[in-house]
């Protein structure tokens, strides 16, 4: 396609005018069709300068989150199933999940500029507004047995924090068990969910999905979540979504390879980026709250905390919040 074709051979030489008679000559097209692809590119958002006598040039390439935008971020070598970018989704989860079910590949990636029904843990909502975020998710058909599987969120953590900061220059901390945050607000939120085989109890399928706040401002989140939440941009730290995404799924293909292994390296970069450890933590029980003092993760991910009365448990499920953090003081 001759539009991507230019927008590639722009892309190569930042800063610098091309004629269009030299990108003719280069890509084998006519000049017609140079204009012709130049003029999409600007439709797309591209930001394109043309002068007499200098040609053409790309001064603000557009911050697409296309199939095309995605492919050229990969790193060489990268092996997707199937990559499937869409404008509005309910769900990328909910997504992936009816794909499973039809049968879709394993690795295959579903990215949306926006989310209709965006979810999170226990139910709740993410917020999920039109170009503004990352929302993505990845369908393993892993091989292993379904306990191994539940180590996948702090894991899943761990490789998001690794793709924002590959792309974007920051390393985001980690809230147990599957917030990253930056600067004491939260940047992503990430949802891991298994289907298991009826009769044997193997797994079926795990979809990781992960939202990263890319450039949202405080009117995207609303009065109360902008108390708590946060974006790269926010921060200081642009980033062109179609690379994070590239990043995060490829990310997630290597937490898929370590599945089932030994993941002693994935606890020990979870442990130094927690923020929960060494500080005061609330329990929010079903029966009613407990406060606690966070000492550690434990092989399975799990957070050991040591109660009032001097005795110490883990916990595995449940919310804990961080005294300090998303309002908790």
């Amino acid at each position: 396609m001759s539009r991507e074709r230019v927008y590639a051979l722009l892309n190569e030489h930042p800063g610098e005018f091309l004629s269009g008679e030299a990108v003719s000559a280069q890509l084998g097209v006519s000049r017609a069709a140079v204009w012709k692809a130049i003029e999409a590119l600007r439709r797309e958002g591209h930001v394109i300068e043309a002068r007499t006598g200098l040609g053409y040039r790309l001064t603000a390439p557009a911050d697409l989150l296309t199939e095309e935008a995605v492919r050229r971020c990969f790193r060489p070598g990268t092996v997707c199933g199937d990559l499937r970018c869409l404008e509005t989704v309910d769900s990328t989860n909910s997504y992936l999940k009816r794909e499973a079910l039809l049968g879709a590949p394993d690795r295959t990636v579903a990215a949306a500029s926006a989310q209709t029904a965006g979810r999170g843990r226990v139910g709740r909502t993410f917020q999920s507004p039109a170009g503004r975020g990352v929302y993505l998710s990845v369908l393993l058909r892993p091989r292993v047995p379904a306990e191994a599987l539940l180590s996948a969120t702090g894991m899943a953590a761990v490789a998001v924090s690794r793709a924002v900061e590959r792309t974007a220059g920051v390393r985001p901390l980690i809230k147990w068990t599957n917030d990253l945050v930056l600067n004491g607000r939260k940047l992503c939120g990430i949802l891991t969910e298994i289907a298991l085989e009826g009769e044997t109890g193997r797994a079926e399928s795990l979809v990781i999905g992960a939202g990263v706040n890319v450039s949202h401002t405080p009117e995207d989140f609303g009065p109360e979540v902008s108390r708590m939440a946060t974006s790269l941009v926010q921060e200081g730290f642009p980033v062109s979504r179609a690379a994070l995404a590239a990043a995060m799924a490829e990310e997630l293909f290597v937490l898929a390879d370590a599945l089932g292994g030994d993941v002693t390296a994935w606890v020990e970069a979870y442990r130094r980026q927690c923020v929960n450890l060494g500080k005061p933590v609330r329990l929010l029980w079903t029966e009613g709250q407990t406060e606690a003092v966070a000492e550690d993760i434990d092989e399975q991910f799990g957070l050991t905390v040591r109660l009032p009365d001097g005795s110490r448990q883990t916990v595995r499920t449940g919310e804990v919040s961080v005294r300090g953090l998303y309002g908790y003081v």
